[in-house]
Parts: C-alpha cells; sequence; structure tokens
C-alpha cells in the first residue's frame, strides 16, 4: 500500500508521542494536575501534544489542529517546574526547543474548525495511564466534515497474535484499516468479528463507570443473552478492540446527570473511520452519523454506538425500548 504523505506523517508523529509517554511513565518522574472540570493531565499528556503538533505544524502548516490541551495551567509561574519537566521530556525528541516553544506548540492544538482539519487526544485515558493500565494517542484528519484518515496507538496493548506488545491502528478512508505492531513495525489488515450470535458476541466498556448508563447496558446484556462479561479499557483503545474483532460492541450511553453533556470529537473521530475501514459500524443511539463538522463537541449526536454492524440495528432498538420503560 502506498502511504499518503498525511498517512506517513500521522504514524510517525503519533509513534514518536508513545516513545516520550512511554519514558515518562518509566520514569515515575510525574504529577498529576487537575484542570478546571477537574479531570486529571501530565506531563505526559502536554509533552505527547507538543511532539504532534510540532509535527503537523511543520508538514501542514496551514491545517488547524483542535486537540485536548492547553497550556494555560503551564503558563502558570508557580508551575513553571512542571512546564521545565515537559521541556525536558520533550527535549529528549526535539533537542532545541525551549519552554517557550512547548507553550506554542501545545497551544498550535486549539484551532477552529476549518474545510480541513485534525483532532488530537494527546493521552486519551490519562486515568489509565497514570494507573498503569491501557491508553492512548489519538490522532485524525478530517476533511468537509468526513473522517478521512484514523490513527490510535496503544502502547501497552498487546497485539492481537498477543507475540508483542504495543500497537497502532490506522484507517484510511477507502483502502481499509490495519494494525501495526509497534516493536516490529509489521502491519496486518484487520476485520470485525462477523458473527451475530450474541451468546458468542462480547461488549466493551470503559473502566470509568460515569462514561455509560451501566443500568441500561446490563439491561441490555440481559436482553440478548450475553454469555460473555464485558471487557474493561480505558481510552479509544475499546475502537481498536471492535476493529479487530476482539470485541462486538461499545456503548456510551449518557447517565441522566449528564444527559446535555456532549462529546469531544478527538474521543472518537480517529475511532470511528478504524472501526468503518474494519468493516463495522458507528452511529449516536438515534442511529444518525456523528456529524464533526460543528465544532469540538458532536453537539447533533446524543450517545455513541459502536458495533460490528450485523447486530447494529437490533442494538439500537431495543436501547429505544429500555429508555422507554421496556422490563
Amino acid at each position: 500500500m502506498i502511504q499518503s504523505q498525511e498517512t506517513k506523517i500521522a504514524i510517525a508523529a503519533v509513534t514518536a508521542a508513545t516513545q516520550l509517554c512511554q519514558q515518562v511513565r518509566q520514569s515515575q518522574a510525574y504529577q498529576s494536575l487537575s484542570k478546571a472540570d477537574t479531570s486529571p493531565v501530565t506531563i505526559a499528556d502536554f509533552g505527547s501534544q507538543a511532539i504532534i503538533c510540532q509535527a503537523l505544524a511543520e508538514a501542514f502548516p496551514h491545517d488547524p489542529v483542535i486537540a485536548e490541551e492547553d497550556a494555560s495551567l503551564l503558563s502558570q509561574p508557580k508551575l513553571s517546574g512542571v512546564l521545565n519537566q515537559v521541556t525536558h521530556q520533550v527535549q529528549q525528541l526535539l533537542p532545541q526547543v525551549t519552554p517557550e516553544d512547548v507553550i506554542n506548540l501545545i497551544n498550535w492544538g486549539n484551532g477552529q474548525i476549518a474545510p480541513r482539519y485534525w483532532t488530537l487526544d494527546p493521552i486519551d485515558g490519562t486515568k489509565g495511564f497514570i494507573r498503569g493500565d491501557q491508553y492512548a494517542i489519538a490522532l485524525a484528519l478530517v476533511e468537509q466534515g468526513i473522517v478521512k484518515l484514523g490513527v490510535i496507538a496503544c502502547p501497552v496493548l498487546p497485539t492481537i497474535s498477543g507475540e508483542h506488545t504495543g500497537v497502532i491502528f490506522v484507517g484510511v478512508r477507502g483502502e481499509g484499516a490495519r494494525e501495526i505492531s509497534l516493536s516490529e513495525g509489521k502491519s496486518r489488515p484487520i476485520r470485525v468479528n462477523s458473527g451475530n450470535n450474541t451468546r458468542q458476541l462480547r461488549r466493551i466498556e470503559s473502566v470509568e463507570s460515569s462514561h455509560s448508563d451501566r443500568s441500561v447496558q446490563d439491561t441490555l446484556d440481559q436482553v440478548l443473552n450475553w454469555s460473555k462479561s464485558p471487557k474493561q479499557m480505558d481510552s479509544q483503545g475499546k475502537y481498536g478492540a471492535v476493529a479487530r474483532g476482539e470485541a462486538d460492541l461499545y456503548l456510551r450511553i449518557p447517565l441522566a446527570e449528564f444527559s446535555t453533556k456532549k462529546e469531544n470529537i478527538w474521543d472518537h473521530a480517529p475511532g470511528v473511520i478504524i472501526v468503518e475501514e474494519a468493516g463495522g459500524k458507528v452511529s449516536d443511539l438515534e442511529g444518525k452519523p456523528l456529524n464533526f463538522s460543528l465544532g469540538s463537541k458532536l453537539i447533533e449526536n446524543r450517545g455513541i454506538l459502536v458495533s460490528n454492524t450485523v447486530i447494529h440495528q437490533q442494538v439500537l432498538e431495543i436501547i429505544v425500548q429500555i429508555e422507554n420503560g421496556y422490563q
């Protein structure tokens, strides 16, 4: 397969960011800060964003990048020590950068929606990263509201064969999806599981219970008579699990207390194309495609349903029944 310049740059940038994240994790020389929304952020989040934004800014200077982080915390004088830690980590890959450069690179990710733009989650599953579990680095290219390219690195996820640890999932519109071993560089195509016997299928869910309404999911399991317990995983690695047939269903059903909260585009754009190019399907809970043309939030969509396609419509219908009082 002949890779486009965008695909080459995206894979290389995400691979570099995995090196930074893993060296930070292994050193354990980092602390977790709390953002305004109380969610955690680490020097690895900031460093990963700086590394990837540098690569995108150099290769595609006119493309906006819409990323999760900004440098407002690091710009505070009282956190100059944290900024120096981030700079030190980034310098392992970009030796010439200064703290000011790091601030500017992180803020390069504060772009706006345009006909062509990138979404970036420098560490998806920060809580998983902190506790030593799964996390992902997720990058996508969107053109005219359509995701064209998705790259998700999962540095501690085993390959589908189980022989190696660390994978990159790649989906390119019209060209299929594949899994690349981080340690070997070997690439193999991936496909969703085409089965429809629900007793043999498996659902995957977030470790964090606040990400989806577990009561609706549990009722769904009973209705479908699932025989396998849900697999739990932090991060967009769940999209990769569905894409390679390791799981068959992934749901984000808003809890009542978060009914007005909308999903971030960077949490889903990369995974959507990887699953779709692997033969799966992604929609909201009304069956509508996710709309990536309206800003940093999926304001027209409620919830997320990711499946192997075969069970998609059935699950949609059952969720409607459950939410309408089905017992």
